[in-house]
């Protein structure tokens, strides 16, 4: 089954390198977004802004996708999750399917435009692309050690 998963993986993982830019050169969270996202974040009701708030506060590790963990309901929420599983790390998910406010609202929250979207202690690390190219060099590994340290 171990074996079954990691080659499923591996092959999203192909998959998804084939279909979007090459990984140096995938954009990911920066300062200048966290400045945007600030900015819009403003611009969410109250209450989803308050519902997503809580969802990252009270998790070290949430992922907002479709579906949930044990039943992913696209290729890339599957991908982040199998990856997140890879390296033996406690999460949550939210399954943004479930509300569309909350599908929404996440995108201006993090002013990112695509689900599945990660944060790590209250941290926005981006979608897919990121989380393979961090699980892929070894940095996310690194990043959830000091988070479930902490």
């Amino acid at each position: 089954m171990v074996n079954n998963v990691v080659a499923l993986l591996f092959s999203m993982l192909a998959l998804v390198q084939s279909l979007r830019t090459p990984l140096a050169a995938a954009p990911r969270a920066s300062s200048s977004a966290a400045a945007r996202a600030s900015a819009v974040r403003m611009e969410l009701d109250g209450m989803t802004k308050g519902k997503i708030d809580e969802l990252i506060k009270d998790n070290k590790v949430m992922l907002f996708m479709k579906g949930n963990k044990l039943f992913p309901q696209c290729g890339f929420s599957n991908t982040v999750v199998q990856i997140l599983n890879a390296v033996d790390t406690p999460f949550e998910t939210f399954d943004v399917l479930s509300d569309q406010a909350v599908r929404q609202g996440i995108k201006e929250y993090s002013n990112w435009p695509t689900i599945p979207q990660v944060y790590v202690d209250g941290e926005f690390l981006g979608g897919c692309d990121v989380m393979i190219e961090m699980y892929q060099n070894g940095e996310l590994q690194e990043m959830l050690e000091v988070a479930n340290a902490s």
